[in-house]
């Protein structure tokens, strides 16, 4: 669903946002940087979403709501190609320079402009059964865990896994349609602390001795990243007496 309600700047943030906020946290060029020339890191990028054509075609072929699926899939493909390949070449065609936001929000573009509304629509809905066949199972072994910290740990654990499941990604959507995914082996298999970035010991300190009055969450996913794990942490904090907001984040097309 779809919001009309205007868009705002989140009022926590530095003012004015125009020109102290950018949500990229990656240093895709510099001043120095000639803005007529793709810099390694934006071809980099540019070349992962370009891997990703072909999942996101497949997708939008099998989609049931848009007549011509096939074709219309295959324009998208020629198109968003297209502008990713011009970009490489002039950094600031199609509004660039690019970043991720810019690249996605492209792709949505292409795909809205071709009568695609959720191409992965279909797929969440499978995903977010299956999550919520998990749930109560996962709530449990999670409440079996009595030291604070460790259950704290289990539940910030639960989120990275389920952030896992992006079939946005090239390759794991190519492991998706495979071999499936299991959330349970998605938690087993996270890779050993320390992370790249790791405040976890600082958060569960924090987590022990205090309790947040209000925590806003943004979440811009289904399935088992909402309801195995943002969910549960929802929960968790809900049993601290903690007001818990939880808003769907909407990436704007403009």
């Amino acid at each position: 669903m779809e919001s009309s309600s205007p868009s705002v700047p989140f009022p926590l943030l530095q003012t004015p946002v125009e020109s102290t906020y950018r949500a990229c946290t990656i240093p895709y060029r510099f001043p120095s940087d000639n803005p007529r020339k793709a810099t390694p890191v934006e071809i980099q990028w540019i070349d992962l979403f370009l891997k990703s054509v072909p999942s996101f075609k497949q997708r939008a072929e099998n989609d049931p709501t848009v007549p011509d699926a096939p074709a219309k899939a295959e324009k998208f493909a020629e198109r968003y190609t297209a502008m990713l390949e011009e970009m490489k070449k002039d950094p600031e065609s199609h509004g660039g320079p690019p970043d991720c936001i810019l690249l996605c929000r492209l792709r949505e573009i292409v795909l809205r402009e071709l009568g695609f509304r959720d191409i992965f629509k279909k797929v969440k809905d499978e995903e977010n059964a299956k999550a919520m066949s998990l749930f109560d199972g996962v709530v449990q072994r999670n409440d079996e865990i009595e030291d604070g910290g460790k259950r704290i740990e289990n539940l910030i654990r639960g989120i990275l896994a389920g952030n896992i499941f992006d079939l946005g990604s090239a390759q794991l959507a190519e492991v998706f349609a495979k071999d499936g995914m299991s959330f349970l082996a998605s938690c087993q298999n996270l890779v050993s602390r320390p992370w790249v970035i790791d405040d976890l010991d600082a958060f569960k300190s924090k987590w022990t001795k205090k309790s947040w009055e209000k925590v806003v969450i943004f979440v811009d996913n289904s399935g088992a990243d909402f309801i195995l794990g943002i969910l549960l942490f929802a929960r968790e904090l809900l049993r601290r007496g903690t007001k818990v907001c939880v808003n769907l984040f909407i990436p704007l097309l403009l």
